[in-house]
């Protein structure tokens, strides 16, 4: 009863603090970015017009104000699911319903999926007040009410093919692999996870969009020759076409082994010279050549371990499930009520974790630079990125704490100004 007690305050005030940091650090954002408004930073002067730099401080406003309330409405629905017994109710349901008839893992499954339902029924108006609302009203939005529709029935589609054979091997484990099922459910994570590398691109991603080769000679020579210096393959050069649902341009590396693929927004190739290209292909290079990608995936998974292992001793603590709103099942077994609730706990302790992690990708984004500079133009670099800023609407001036906890590429000036020693 004690434990239980504990583990209800602790979460709550786990919940209220990191709420109250969401809102005092989107609090400095909007007056930070409001007071820098009307005056465009020396730094950019020749390059930005205020217009665009107002543009920018309004999108950012806008979007953060916005944050501030999906931020409070997940917060009233985290703790509606947890300490309001939100879970129990579904828990009480769906087993009532369907384990009778169906057997233990049946329910179970129809516990994650149900949540699951309920969860995207409530995030709903959100996405489509951003993408339809905001997005529209910056001009960033091309998507379609039809295909907005499309995608979230392909999305439903590609998460039950994908995800219920993973959640039902998963539960499956946590009930008959004994005391350390957390690591082979681990294992089965990790390999999933690497698969994913693998099919994503070739299986999944063509069911969203259309990839065409790069049919632009001397943009792909470029390309090849850029490549080729930096002791790079690929499977392929594509272009994406991005332009469909958003204004917002990108390019990146997908794929793993021998399944890597570069891919272009169809958007990024309409904004950017090709020595601009070129400079932004380098930088993701870069962070191919410093093993970026390798050190995160290490690093996910050393988490993700530490965090299966937490979840098969907290799943056997009785006081686990009533802390957190939730009466265990004493006819059935509680594996998807432990990993839901695991899920909905976790973030309230790991949001003051997000700073350490954001300053480790920033310092990635430095050194993704530098390689680009040293392999192609750093004047190509940061015309690229500058386009890339106003084009995208990114505020100039952010709130330095904001940027500190939050972003994981560095602002424009800080990046700018790295690039300056290796000149052009």
């Amino acid at each position: 009863m004690q434990e239980s007690s504990t583990l209800t305050l602790a979460f709550a005030a786990a919940m209220l603090a990191s709420l109250a940091v969401k809102f005092w650090l989107a609090s400095r954002q909007i007056r930070h970015v409001a007071r820098h408004r009307d005056e465009v930073p020396a730094a950019f002067r020749d390059t930005v017009t205020l217009h665009a730099h107002q543009r920018a401080a309004d999108y950012t406003i806008v979007k953060t104000r916005f944050g501030l309330l999906t931020t409070a409405f997940s917060s009233a629905v985290l703790l509606a699911w947890t300490l309001l017994g939100g879970l129990d109710t579904l828990n009480v349901a769906v087993r009532d319903a369907v384990l009778p008839a169906w057997g233990p893992l049946a329910y179970q499954l129809a516990l994650l999926a149900a949540f699951t339902l309920v969860s995207s029924a409530l995030e709903l108006p959100f996405e489509v007040w951003s993408t339809f609302r905001i997005e529209q009203r910056f001009g960033f939005n091309r998507m379609t009410w039809k295909l907005f529709v499309a995608d979230l029935l392909k999305g439903a589609a590609v998460g039950t093919v994908l995800g219920l054979p993973l959640a039902a091997l998963i539960l499956w484990l946590m009930g008959a692999a004994g005391g350390l099922w957390w690591l082979w459910a681990w294992g089965v994570w990790v390999g999933f996870n690497l698969l994913m590398l693998v099919i994503f691109p070739t299986v999944i991603a063509p069911l969203f969009n259309k990839f065409q080769p790069l049919d632009n000679d001397s943009l792909r020579q470029r390309v090849e020759a850029l490549m080729a210096r930096c002791g790079f393959a690929a499977k392929g050069l594509f272009v994406m076409d991005g332009s469909r649902r958003s204004a917002h341009a990108n390019a990146y590396f997908t794929g793993f082994g021998a399944a890597k693929r570069v891919v272009f927004f169809d958007t990024l190739l309409n904004k950017l010279s090709p020595e601009e290209v070129e400079a932004v292909l380098a930088h993701e290079l870069g962070h191919f050549k410093h093993r970026h990608i390798v050190k995160r995936m290490v690093a996910i998974f050393g988490v993700s371990l530490a965090g299966f292992a937490l979840l098969g001793w907290l799943s056997n603590q009785t006081w686990f499930y009533t802390g957190l709103g939730v009466e265990p099942n004493l006819a059935a077994p509680n594996d998807a009520v432990a990993l839901l609730l695991f899920l909905l706990a976790g973030p309230a302790f790991m949001f003051f974790v997000s700073p350490w992690m954001a300053s480790v990708s920033r310092r990635h984004e430095f050194e993704a630079d530098a390689y680009a500079c040293a392999q192609a133009s750093g004047r190509d670099l940061a015309g690229a990125l500058l386009k890339l800023y106003e084009d995208n609407a990114s505020t100039l001036t952010p709130d330095p704490v904001y940027v500190r906890f939050y972003y994981s590429h560095p602002p424009a000036s800080q990046r700018l100004a790295a690039m300056q020693p290796s000149g052009a």
